[in-house]
């Protein structure tokens, strides 16, 4: 599915290219919004832009009628197919960009009003996150063979993603100061024993939040047999990364696209055919928990969400899976035929 984007037109206006520019520093320098983030809230309001510029609009004389239309737009906006180019979450993001936009210019003095106040977004359905079943987990992280220096980094990968429910973004960005795994001696590792307790590491999250997240002695353990491999790769590498936690074969940082490249093809040798994702690992963490009683404030803590309402979801999943329980072991469940 594309990004939301309005067909070439008149280029934006100077006054328009500048104040895009100092929301972008606004963002990432008074909110410490995330490198990704940045980038979708770039693409978006690049089509805002455009969309104005072909109507001959101002900023400076811009209401909600203006807003609305650009939202009106990117809803009705068809391909050659004559199917919708946007699903309902990009035209969301889409007015959450051009939101913060007119706040931005609304505070700094550019505009005497916010025309984006009242312009709602398309309602996004709410979909059940699709978590693996801890079965499908352990035949998943048993996918994994061998010892070599692949083998014991994808197996800390793939333990430390369902330990501790990290965003790919906050595993791959994991230095090697932000781990405490406790009873681990680096020093002492050469015989890559497990160790005895879990730990934590620090994960830095959207908007640059930094959280304490717990890390499960079998999470550790994957852990710690990888980081001797990784200081032998780094001892090799002309241009290494030494602050890194992953790294490729070259010592570089592993990037987000590698990562899931690694994931993606241990769960096609696990069997779980194209299901698997880093978010599905994610997902599968705070499903887990959830059924086996953990508070949701205390997930909600873990995944690094904004508000509790984001973690509710997983309530729905463990609801879906009570009811198959049900309906499979209950001797009443089904109506029985009538005589």
């Amino acid at each position: 599915m594309p990004e939301p984007e309005a067909p070439p037109g008149v280029a934006a206006r100077p006054q328009i290219t500048r104040l895009l520019a100092e929301h972008e520093t606004w963002l990432a320098v008074e909110r410490g919004v995330a490198a990704n983030t940045l980038t979708a809230y770039r693409r978006d309001l690049a089509g805002y832009a455009r969309f104005l510029g072909q109507r001959d609009y101002d900023v400076g004389s811009l209401g909600e009628s203006e807003v609305a239309a650009f939202v009106e737009h990117l809803k009705a906006a068809r391909d050659e197919d004559g199917r919708l180019r946007f699903k309902a979450a990009s035209v969301a993001r889409a007015v959450v960009a051009v939101r913060s936009f007119h706040r931005f210019c609304f505070t700094e003095g550019h505009l005497t009003a916010d025309p984006s106040e009242d312009v709602s977004a398309p309602p996004v359905p709410r979909g059940i996150p699709k978590a693996l079943t801890e079965a499908e987990v352990e035949a998943l992280l048993g996918a994994v063979s061998g010892d070599g220096p692949a083998a014991l980094r994808d197996r800390a990968i793939l333990e430390t993603l369902y330990a501790t429910g990290l965003r790919i973004s906050e595993l791959v960005g994991l230095d090697l100061g932000a781990l405490d795994l406790c009873t681990y001696d680096t020093a002492a590792s050469a015989d890559r024993s497990p160790p005895t307790a879990g730990g934590f590491l620090r994960a830095f999250g959207k908007g640059a939040k930094e959280r304490l997240v717990p890390v499960g002695q079998t999470a550790s353990g994957a852990i710690a047999a990888w980081l001797p491999a990784r200081a032998e790769i780094l001892a090799r590498a002309r241009r290494g990364d030494p602050d890194a936690v992953f790294v490729n074969p070259r010592g570089g940082r592993l990037t987000r696209q590698g990562c899931w490249k690694i994931i993606r093809g241990h769960g096609l040798r696990a069997g779980l055919g194209g299901r698997l994702s880093p978010h599905v690992l994610r997902h599968s963490c705070a499903t887990h928990m959830v059924e086996r009683g953990a508070d949701l404030r205390v997930v909600q803590e873990l995944l690094g969400h904004a508000s509790v309402s984001t973690t509710q979801v997983y309530t729905k999943v463990t609801a879906t899976r009570l009811r198959a329980v049900y309906d499979t072991a209950h001797p009443r469940a089904k109506a029985k035929p009538l005589a």
